[in-house]
């Protein structure tokens, strides 16, 4: 009786443990694909890791902000906006105020990576 117990044991423990790498292979797998249709290379690591770290990827923060370019005028304009409108002592949601936060997290992040070009004077 031990010995089938012991037999069950192991063959769930190696079931488990196959799932866990294959699991653990697609996510590096999404990982690599999303660094390559990042950019590739370093930057495209950056933008990755920050995908992951955040939640959102880039086009979805500025989807949820409603910007076309990266401008830190612009970006916290369409913050703060948004954040008072989906105030929950307005009536707003919190789930939608929750995703304005991420989404101005994810942005503020890109900033700091790509610091906005000023402008030369000849």
């Amino acid at each position: 009786m031990a010995k089938y117990i012991v037999q069950i044991i192991f063959l769930g423990t190696q079931a488990v443990s196959k799932a866990f790498v294959k699991a653990l292979s697609q996510e590096y797998a999404a990982t690599r694909r999303a660094a390559s249709k990042a950019g590739g290379g370093n930057e495209g690591v950056k933008h990755a890791v920050a995908n992951i770290k955040t939640g959102l990827t880039l086009e979805e923060a500025k989807q949820i902000l409603h910007v076309n370019e990266l401008n830190r005028i612009e970006v916290n304009k369409r913050y703060d906006h948004l954040f008072q409108m989906n105030n929950r002592s307005k009536g707003g949601s919190f789930y939608i105020q929750s995703k304005v936060v991420r989404a101005k997290e994810r942005l503020d992040h890109e900033l700091s990576i790509k610091p906005e070009k000023k402008e030369e004077r000849w």
